[in-house]
């Protein structure tokens, strides 16, 4: 088995296979991979048998340590700046072959998989890892061929992930012992020096944002599902701002809690499972989601549980992150197919920790551009290491700009044009906070943010009659049957309005700093948005 070789790669990649490893274990499903980790040392059981791993010291992405190659096929077209790092491609072949010395001769475990329930814009993945735990996450969160396709196999990438490999920024041209190095042309992805199982994952959601863009199909960092009037919804929003939650919604079907395809035929999901944060999850709140926890073949990473194996999901004690991985079919109803019909409704979520935001408000085609190419929500203190107290305003272009190879304004002009052909409502969300920032009001009721995101799928919200709020230009609706005033303006909401103002203001400026970096590359109405929340 040519576990190195590519479809997409001659010379020295392709042909080239582990020279006597100890073991090699191909395509194992979840009982045979669930018991290699235990025996092995890597993970423990739970009392309900899901796989409970430590990632180490990455908790989390490590955006500093990913890199592009600097292909001549590719290199013209890669926004390079402080999100793509360019690494020279001499580079990546000395990091690429010390990684493949470092995988001769060891137990090894591969995964053949796909990303995309298109047929039409798959791709194939080959997995190849020294951890059987890395390879039942990637199983459940990939598509799983069927047992025929396995067979004549070919990958278009091969992921050569060796976590506890240290990368040598001497002699690899990287930043630190770790390093996520993608060969978007040549087919290779190498991961080394991290634990931290999301870096398989987004590296190909990277891939997929570069590829698809070229042929006509917006790649999008969102959840979707579909209503039982057939009419699909995509959720926007950057990590804990509830795109797994509020897709995960019993009355709709799933289609996925995370990245996406909007193509001429509607939606695709480019995954098979999902990846959920279960940080202080609710069984009343979130059913679905602590049901999929709770289950044999999820992995659990960085979750306390004690020494019988029973979780304790509000305990932070290794990170904030703490996630669950499984498989789709984990989560009942849904959408097995992967694929939806073209959006009736988009949702930006954001968690806005100043509490300026309006639970819900209706936007206009431009002001859905601006507010998906400013992709705002806030941080809070205890979330990551060396925050303050007071709330960080982050904006990630497109809600993802560490997955864009590409400019942000390309997938930009995409979903508005999107927007505009198919006369798709958009709808801004604050999962965040209300009567005050973060320290002073309280958290968004998970009930009122399901009522209002239910009400705008039914269709009932887009009749209420809207007001115009004065910081930002957002259409507020006036009355939602079981939510008061003070729940729907959040300027109500506050005891003290003069501190409202100020804090809006301020938010205001914020925005405008931030977009002044698309102001170039927008039309005029795009820009009157930025102008009305300057103002």
């Amino acid at each position: 088995m040519e576990i190195f070789a590519t479809a997409t790669a001659p010379g020295p990649l392709a042909g080239t296979s582990v020279v006597g490893p100890s073991a090699l274990h191909a395509n194992l499903a979840a009982p045979a991979l669930a018991a290699h980790a235990v025996r092995r040392g890597e993970a423990r059981l739970s009392a309900d048998g899901a796989l409970i791993v430590r990632t180490g010291a990455h908790t989390g992405r490590s955006a500093a340590d990913k890199f592009i190659v600097d292909e001549p096929a590719v290199g013209g077209e890669i926004g390079w700046g402080t999100v793509n790092h360019k690494l020279a491609p001499a580079h990546f072949a000395a990091l690429k072959h010390r990684v493949q010395a470092y995988l001769q001769g060891r137990e090894l475990f591969t995964q053949d998989l796909y990303a995309g329930a298109d047929p039409v814009e798959r791709i194939s993945v080959r997995l190849v890892t020294t951890s059987a735990w890395h390879a039942l996450f990637a199983r459940n969160m990939f598509i799983r061929p069927d047992p025929e396709a396995l067979a004549g196999f070919r990958p278009d990438y091969v992921i050569l992930h060796a976590p506890e490999f240290h990368a040598d920024p001497r002699i690899d041209g990287v930043h630190s012992s770790t390093a996520i190095a993608l060969a978007l042309d040549e087919g290779t992805i190498v991961i080394a020096g991290t634990e931290y199982a999301g870096e398989i994952k987004k590296s190909i959601f990277s891939v997929m944002n570069w590829r698809l863009p070229a042929r006509g199909v917006l790649p999008m960092h969102c959840s979707a599902n579909i209503g039982a009037r057939g009419d699909t919804a995509l959720f926007f929003g950057l990590s804990g701002t509830g795109k797994t939650t509020l897709s995960s919604d019993p009355e709709r079907r799933l289609i996925g809690d995370d990245e996406h395809g909007w193509g001429p035929g509607g939606i695709f999901n480019f995954e098979g499972g999902c990846y959920a944060k279960v940080i202080r999850l609710s069984r009343e709140a979130e059913p679905q989601i602590w049901s999929a926890a709770h289950r044999f073949g999820t992995v659990l990473e960085n979750v306390v549980a004690d020494a019988a194996g029973r979780l304790d999901l509000d305990d932070a004690e290794f990170t904030e992150n703490t996630r669950a991985c499984y498989p789709i079919d984990f989560i009942p109803g849904a959408e097995l197919s992967g694929q939806g019909a073209i959006p009736t409704n988009i949702l930006m979520l954001t968690a806005d920790a100043f509490g300026v935001l309006p639970p819900i408000a209706r936007l206009t085609p431009p002001q859905s551009m601006y507010h998906f190419l400013s992709g705002y929500t806030a941080k809070v203190a205890g979330t990551e290491r060396g925050l303050g107290r007071e709330p960080q305003a982050t904006f990630s272009a497109c809600f993802g700009a560490p997955f864009l190879p590409r400019p942000p304004e390309v997938y930009g002009r995409m979903l508005e044009a999107m927007i505009q052909k198919h006369d798709v409502a958009c709808w801004l969300v604050n999962t965040g906070w209300t009567g005050g920032g973060y320290g002073a009001g309280t958290r968004m009721a998970i009930s009122h943010t399901r009522a209002l995101v239910r009400a705008a799928l039914d269709g009932s919200l887009a009749r209420a009659s809207f007001v115009r709020e004065p910081f930002f230009g957002l259409m507020i609706p006036e009355r939602v049957a079981g939510l008061g005033p003070e729940v729907l303006d959040p300027r109500r909401a506050w005891l003290d309005q003069a501190a409202y103002d100020a804090a809006a203001r301020a938010l205001a400026a914020r925005f405008e700093a931030n977009f002044a970096h698309f102001a170039g590359h927008v039309g005029e109405d795009v820009k009157q948005v930025a102008i009305r929340a300057a103002a």
